[in-house]
């Protein structure tokens, strides 16, 4: 800068600055930086009738750090003079562009320091230029802002013009926000209304990311201005970066201001939205290379038994509903087809069961794991909690829109316990979230719908504590056929005294309490914090050797990568004509069955939906396999999961602590009957002359359903139905007649 005597007197050092950076900036836009051309971007933005202007910070550095510096710094100086510069271009190229309104600078590129969240928001960032992150849970709505008004006077036959400013205004002091009724001779003056000017105004509070805020402390929020072309940019429950200035307004009540605390407020310069996916985990070659060895390795059984038992490693059994939350976290396919019609692919589970068998533990499990959870208690939230709320700001008195915990969970899982302590008013409101994954709004004149689309974990105890054999399932869930339905999986969890059971409990407990030392100890932190899989397979600490070595689990770490790995995949797994065969055969039976059996109340009802779970488990389990097809196999893991959903046999099974030589049974469940060994089975006393084991299994099952509101049978018509029931038409008359006369022998045909 020049400091000449004449220069000095003639501009004031402000001026004389000013001037300097405008001229630093005008060099700026004029330069050619790499591919960027600010002189042609300014072309393009006039010819598109654009309002704003990004410029790049990390272009500016490489130019001048110190301009880059000052604009974050000392925006107040240094963002006017650089808004003048692209004015007088602007102006050079097209002089009438600015008359139409005006043109805003957004900045872009790397902040370095200033990148920061709402809680690291302190006094030193006061009046600097600052990029926050967070996810919007108030929003108000857009109201105009006076910017200039224009006043008539009759007397004189003159127009007066006065300008409004406030603190959020880029340049100039705040004005005061009297209308002048006379001007300096005291004529009156009528305020011309149509000559005035305005800017659209909209306020809304921004929270720091449920994930990001340290466990234990209320989340901190900050409450952002937003103006002219930003507003509408968001609803609640969105995910925003936002680039803007940090400023102190004072606070309107009578005496506040005088100890010295003022309220703060982000002005926006610009407003970007996030992709749901911020919680996503850092993925390195290694460990893509690890995630895609470990489906070719194992096979589909062996490795959803293994990503179950890393789910929750400390607690004994369960394996059933631990592969089903592994498959809960996956997710099916989301549709959404071209009539505007919504299915969803997120899948819901409830959990109900006597106190003490880890309900509560699984839940905080899916926490833990989820890349994005949000936590819950059926007491302690209300329906509005969970959906959205209608409040009214305390400063202006109008209404705002605030997301729920649903709304904020959005793209993630809910996690819900003490699910039957909640009202039944709070609980309709969380019938439409669970299968339109909207939430509609019509309150106090505002009427919104805002996005919900999450799964929903919840878990209840029965209504009399401990689950009531004597009575059927809906009676000891006391919750309506309307929302039970809309649970995809429903697992009844039993606490069931059986010796070989406990102790297998005792010895894990006894085996965790044991190794408690080992498991906070700084070694052993660092180890689980810096290597992500040993050996493909991590022992996430070495209590899980104490009482079944051995058995190596997956650390929590490498399954979070390998379930969002597998769940954004670039493909959707595509239904083949042997599963959709497959799924409909079973469906249909359980249809029959459940006709058949109607004045039963102890089973769930089995609805379309139950049909849409099993598609959706199916495709989780194809998700699982990286696989691009859902097969007969990703079918029959979801038919198997479903069956002790649905069949009443099946209630007692989850809660079964399958130890390791107890699993053989529950692994043939499924297998074709040819498959199954002869001899006599449970329920099958002494079999007939010369028929197999299979055969008279098959016959038990499906005559039931050919006799259903029948009598009697032709024997013609029997052998012929007969002989389509197995695949290689093995039914010849004599075994029908075999079987028929055994049946008969034993009381089981007249």
């Amino acid at each position: 800068r020049t400091s000449r005597a004449g220069v000095e007197e003639e501009m004031e050092p402000s001026e004389e600055t000013q001037a300097y950076l405008k001229r630093e900036f005008a060099r700026f836009l004029e330069e050619q930086h790499g591919n960027v051309n600010y002189d042609k971007a300014i072309e393009e933005l006039i010819a598109r009738g654009d309002r704003r202007l990004p410029i790049d910070l990390n272009l500016l550095r490489s130019f001048d750090p110190d301009l880059a510096n000052g604009l974050l710094r000392d925006p107040a100086e240094y963002l006017t003079s650089l808004r003048e510069a692209v004015f007088e271009v602007i102006g050079v190229k097209d002089p009438k562009f600015l008359s139409s309104g005006e043109v805003h600078i957004t900045l872009t590129g790397g902040f370095g320091f200033h990148r920061i969240s709402p809680r690291e928001l302190l006094s030193p960032f006061l009046g600097k230029i600052v990029n926050v992150e967070g996810i919007v849970t108030k929003c108000s709505c857009v109201r105009p802002k006076v910017a200039k008004t224009t006043h008539f006077c009759e007397a004189t036959g003159s127009f007066v013009t006065r300008e409004y400013r406030d603190v959020t205004s880029a340049k100039g002091m705040p004005t005061s926000t009297v209308y002048p009724t006379k001007d300096e001779s005291g004529n009156l003056l009528t305020t011309e209304y149509g000559l005035c000017s305005y800017r659209d105004h909209q306020s809304f509070s921004m929270q720091e990311m449920p994930e990001s805020a340290p466990a234990g402390q209320l989340p901190r929020s900050i409450d952002v201005v937003l103006e002219d072309d930003l507003v509408d940019l968001c609803k609640p429950g969105d995910r925003v970066s936002v680039v803007g200035i940090y400023k102190a307004i004072p606070v309107r009540s009578v005496g506040a201001g005088q100890s010295g605390v003022f309220r703060t407020v982000l002005v926006a310069l610009s407003l970007y939205q996030l992709s749901k996916e911020v919680a996503a985990p850092a993925l390195s070659h290694e460990d893509i290379k690890n995630i895609n060895e470990l489906p070719r390795r194992l096979d589909p059984k062996t490795l959803l038994a293994l990503l179950g038992k890393s789910f929750a490693p400390s607690i004994c059994g369960h394996e059933n509903i631990k592969r089903a939350l592994i498959l809960l976290l996956l997710g099916g396919s989301e549709k959404n087809l071209k009539n505007g019609t919504h299915i969803r692919g997120d899948i819901n589970c409830l959990m109900v069961g006597d106190p003490s068998v880890a309900k509560s533990q699984l839940l905080r499990c899916v926490l833990g794991v989820a890349a994005y959870a949000v936590s819950t208690t059926g007491r302690g939230s209300s329906g509005v909690g969970l959906t959205a709320a209608v409040t009214t700001d305390q400063d202006s008195g109008e209404r705002k829109l605030e997301a729920g915990a649903m709304v904020l969970a959005d793209r993630g899982v809910v996690c819900i316990d003490e699910f039957d302590k909640m009202n039944d008013a709070d609980r309709v409101a969380i019938h439409e979230v669970m299968e339109q994954q909207t939430v509609t709004i019509a309150k106090a004149g505002i009427h919104a719908s805002l996005n919900a689309r999450c799964s929903v974990v919840a878990a209840a105890n029965p209504i009399y504590g401990n689950y009531d054999h004597s009575q059927g399932v809906t009676r000891n869930i006391n919750l309506p056929d309307s929302l039970l339905s809309r649970f995809d999986m429903l697992f009844i969890v039993l606490d069931q005294s059986d010796t070989k059971v406990d102790r297998a409990i005792s010895s894990h407990v006894l085996g965790m309490h044991s190794s408690e030392k080992q498991v906070f100890s700084t070694k052993a932190i660092l180890q689980r914090d810096t290597a992500l899989v040993q050996n493909n397979t991590e022992t996430e600490s070495s209590m899980y050797l104490a009482h079944n070595a051995g058995v190596e689990v997956l650390s929590k770490r490498f399954l979070q990568k390998y379930l969002y790995y597998a769940k954004h995949r670039p493909w959707q797994p595509a239904l083949t004509k042997e599963a959709e065969g497959f799924i409909a055969e079973q469906y249909s039976q359980w249809r029959v069955d459940k006709a058949a059996d109607s004045r039963n109340r102890r089973t769930l009802p089995i609805t379309a939906r139950t049909l849409e779970t099993m598609i959706r488990l199916s495709t989780a389990h194809a998700k699982m396999r990286m696989s691009k097809s859902v097969d007969i196999v990703d079918a029959t893991v979801a038919i198997e999961i479903m069956r002790l959903v649905v069949e009443a046999e099946g209630l007692a099974v989850p809660n079964a602590v399958e130890l390791e030589d107890g699993n053989e049974e529950n692994e043939t469940m499924l297998e074709a009957p040819e498959t199954q060994q002869n001899g006599p089975g449970p329920g099958v006393s002494n079999l007939p002359t010369g028929i197999s084991r299979s055969k008279f299994v098959v016959f038990q099952r499906r005559f039931p359903d050919l006799m259903f509101h029948r009598e009697s049978i032709p024997m013609d018509e029997l052998c012929s139905s007969a002989a389509s029931w197995l695949e290689d038409g093995s039914f010849t008359r004599s075994d029908v007649e075999n079987i028929v006369s055994h049946m008969q022998g034993i009381n089981k045909l007249l």
